[in-house]
């Protein structure tokens, strides 16, 4: 047994050693880079495990910097895993994030590295903070916009949890979650809070119905379908395996009718997204390997189809901060980011080879299938993302991708043969 272990413990050294070989070689337009690893060794507990995150910013972070004396911000990632035969934590960490103008200077060209930027975080480790022990897997987790101390999670008992994280402080405790909220009879999948209605929230389930949830009350008021507006707050739209785009408004009496209903995509349609600066524009991912994207004053018809995914896409997102921008990930181990600014922009064969004019960046870090990633809302082009081997990445891209001085770009990005928007881990 002791040999075995020793064998292990070198295996699991000799794994740790390679990806640092391959970090330090990493080439192209990434700004910072944080890896998180299981507790003991390299995945060597949740290797068979998928992870989702999500990202929201210090809870008390105008309190706690109100001296400006820092040079870093401090953000925290919800984090958990779904791992077979072993206890599944819910998760809180910190991430320390530099300030504008603190870090490296991702604009400069070095020569000799033949790459933008470089790796300059103030402290690049992840930090667990907190394990709550779950009841169950964790199939969602999510935190409320209006406070992020309120974490709701699906679990596989068909109970939708929530917790306020600020009273469990201590580590590795029983599972204690402020509210049980009954009303499914199978375990769900998705989660989402209101951002304008506080302590407002859906949950949908296997059972097929999902439910609307006033946790002040601590009651079941309707059952609907999912995702809310962020202009209209009676608003929300859903999609689902019938492959329709559907719009719902809860204040109108006639709960089981919806308001618009579209034929969306030629497959099942997996996520969707609500533009954050204009009301009417929302996108949706499919199984058919498309992101769309639509008007709601006209369903009959897509604004634009986004082409380049190779696999079932399960994840878009809108961004905070630019109307134009857009993300989505699948079953591949690429994360894109998409300009609506570019859709239509003449191109040459050599672009066009690398993607469509729309397509602005290409995430190619991870190893394995992103399971999810999550968009900053308050640091602009910042993002986490977590693949199916559980490490997780936070990572900008090169100022000079998303600068208006394309003309100085293009002449930097001939000098290199590679795709500028691409790190290649193979």
């Amino acid at each position: 047994m002791a040999e075995d272990l020793q064998q292990r413990l070198e295996q699991c050294q000799k794994e740790n050693d390679e990806m640092k070989k391959t970090i330090a070689t990493l080439e192209k337009n990434v700004r910072y880079s944080f890896l998180i690893y299981s507790d003991l060794l390299p995945t060597a507990n949740i290797d068979q495990g998928e992870a989702h995150i999500t990202m929201t910013e210090d809870f008390d972070q105008i309190n706690l910097k109100s001296d400006y004396s820092q040079d870093y911000t401090v953000h925290h990632p919800i984090l958990n895993t779904l791992t077979s035969d072993e206890q599944n934590p819910l998760l809180t960490a910190s991430v320390q994030i530099p300030k504008e103008g603190t870090g490296n200077d991702s604009t400069e060209y070095g020569s000799e590295r033949r790459e933008f930027g470089d790796f300059g975080l103030y402290n690049a480790k992840v930090n667990i903070e907190l394990k709550i022990n779950h009841d169950g897997e964790v199939n969602r987790a999510s935190y409320m916009p209006q406070n992020s101390s309120f974490i709701a999670t699906n679990s596989p008992s068909a109970v939708v949890l929530i917790y306020n994280y600020t009273k469990l402080a201590t580590q590795n405790i029983d599972c204690r979650p402020e509210l049980r909220l009954c009303g499914h009879t199978k375990e769900g999948y998705a989660l989402s809070w209101n951002p304008n209605i506080n302590r407002h929230i859906l949950s949908a389930s296997n059972d097929q119905t999902i439910c609307l949830w006033n946790t002040e009350k601590l009651a079941i008021e309707e059952k609907f379908d999912f995702a809310w507006h962020l202009f209209h707050k009676t608003l929300f739209g859903f999609v689902g395996d019938d492959r329709k785009l559907t719009i719902w408004n809860i204040r109108s009496s006639h709960y089981t009718k919806s308001s618009h209903v579209a034929d969306a995509h030629s497959a099942e349609v997996n996520c969707l997204s609500f533009n954050l600066f204009s009301e009417y524009i929302r996108a949706t991912g499919s199984a058919d390997k498309t992101v769309a994207l639509w008007d709601l004053r006209n369903l009959m018809l897509k604004l634009h189809i986004f082409e380049s995914h190779k696999n079932e896409i399960f994840q878009v997102q809108s961004s905070h901060h630019n109307e134009t921008i857009l993300a989505s990930s699948g079953t591949g181990r690429r994360l894109r980011v998409w300009d609506l600014s570019k859709i239509g922009e003449e191109q040459t064969n050599d672009n066009a080879e690398d993607g469509p004019s729309e397509l602005l960046f290409i995430h190619d870090w991870h190893r394995g299938k992103i399971s999810d990633f999550s968009r900053n809302p308050t640091e602009p082009w910042i993002t986490s993302s977590v693949p199916e081997d559980n490490i997780v990445q936070g990572w900008q891209m090169a100022e000079n991708i998303y600068t208006e001085d394309e003309n100085e770009a293009e002449n930097i990005y001939t000098e290199d043969e590679n795709e500028v928007n691409s790190v290649d881990l193979e």
